[in-house]
């Protein structure tokens, strides 16, 4: 993997660290909680965290022919993204996800049959053809039809970039199948605990542990980096020689709000800092700090810059 280094690694900002194309290929949705709508899906979550963290991210999606459409290209030209990836599409709506809350947390209901299920393999082909990654981003949600799995093939097939996967599991829309196929495909990997287990069982992975998981998920997989999110608990990191580092949670500084969108800004920090070569203890430590202040807010990402204000400081966490 070839990756780049900043100058000061005790640094967060962007005046030091180098601006990178990052690919992103997926869903955009919107969130919609019982009193609002929210911009969401994890590639354009971790997409949007990018851009205000200096780097260059182009999100490869299909959006509908509607507001919910105006309203993510509207967002996209306020932050200066990238939205040469987005393609249109006048069959499918702009993709939803419904989002109740009770005691017991979230519960999503994933409509069927958006957008994002239709990404166009020869429009892919002419974005991807344009630009030069230094690390590519993928899930497993956009995967549920062939015809965005076969973009996605594309996608992935005309880079060498390090390509990083980011599982999440949302029933019904996943199977041994398209996880395993992800699997495959993948240098680096970012799952939470709950996942590891459901993943272990489907794949019949050897141990008794998330650490065994883990370790014959690389093996199994040829990975190079394991990257495991523990909620409060923090988070910890395999490599391919099966060093182990971890790192604890960090306190809300506030109440909690709700956890959406938490792991993806901890996805984000991670690809920052593997593109950047920070210690691996260190990009775990900011990381949690970061997914634990959007644990505050309400929705996946922020509605106002001024919330990274904090993460260019020099010692952030």
């Amino acid at each position: 993997m070839t990756i780049q280094r900043d100058r000061e690694s005790n640094l967060f900002n962007t005046q030091v660290v180098n601006k990178n194309t990052i690919a992103l290929f997926g869903e955009v949705l919107a969130d919609v909680f019982p009193d609002r709508s929210v911009l969401g899906g994890a590639p354009y979550n971790v997409a949007r965290h990018l851009q205000v963290f200096g780097q260059h991210p182009v999100l490869i999606t299909r959006t509908g022919n509607d507001a919910l459409r105006d309203e993510f290209l509207a967002e996209m030209t306020r932050l200066g993204m990238d939205d040469s990836g987005v393609q249109f599409d006048v069959n499918h709506p702009t993709g939803q996800v419904i989002v109740d809350i009770d005691e017991n947390g979230h519960h999503f209901e994933i409509l069927p049959d958006q957008a994002y299920d239709h990404i166009h393999a020869g429009v892919t082909h002419l974005i991807t053809m344009k630009i030069q990654p230094s690390m590519v981003y993928f899930g497993t949600l956009a995967q549920r039809s062939l015809e965005s799995r076969l973009a996605l093939d594309m996608f992935l097939s005309e880079t060498k970039s390090p390509r990083f996967l980011d599982i999440n599991l949302r029933k019904p829309w996943y199977d041994k199948h398209i996880i395993r196929r992800s699997l495959l495909r993948a240098d680096i990997v970012k799952i939470n605990e709950e996942e590891l287990l459901v993943v272990a069982e489907l794949l019949k992975l050897p141990g008794n542990c998330g650490l065994e998981h883990g370790l014959g998920l690389i093996e199994r997989f040829n990975l190079d980096y394991l990257l495991v999110t523990c909620g409060a608990d923090g988070a910890w990191m395999l490599t391919r020689d099966g060093t182990e580092t971890r790192a604890q949670g960090h306190e809300l500084q506030g109440s909690l709000v709700d956890t959406v969108g938490a792991g993806d800004g901890f996805s984000a920090v991670c690809m920052l800092g593997l593109l950047a070569n920070w210690p691996a203890a260190l990009m775990l430590e900011r990381a949690n700090a970061f997914a634990a202040a959007l644990c505050g807010i309400r929705g996946a990402v922020p509605d106002s810059l001024d919330f990274y204000r904090a993460f260019f400081q020099d010692n952030p966490c």
